[in-house]
């Protein structure tokens, strides 16, 4: 089982760098490559919302199951 952040999909339908979102954001290009890569333990949900708001999109379009 896993939650899988699609934070590079977003960025790439979006023409956004990571460099962008992060100073959107209000978060260091450190931190946004540790939930791009997957290797964030958790997210505040005001993270998630401020990255839904800088994207224009839903958590769900962030973030997908999968199980096994």
């Amino acid at each position: 089982m896993a939650v899988i952040v699609n934070l590079d999909v977003m960025l790439a339908r979006r023409k956004m760098s990571s460099g962008e979102l992060a100073e959107r954001v209000g978060i260091t290009p450190s931190n946004l490559s540790i939930l791009k890569c997957g290797k964030a333990k958790a997210i505040r949900l005001s993270t998630l919302e401020s990255l839904c708001r800088a994207l224009e999109c839903q958590p769900g379009d962030l973030l997908e199951y999968r199980g096994g």
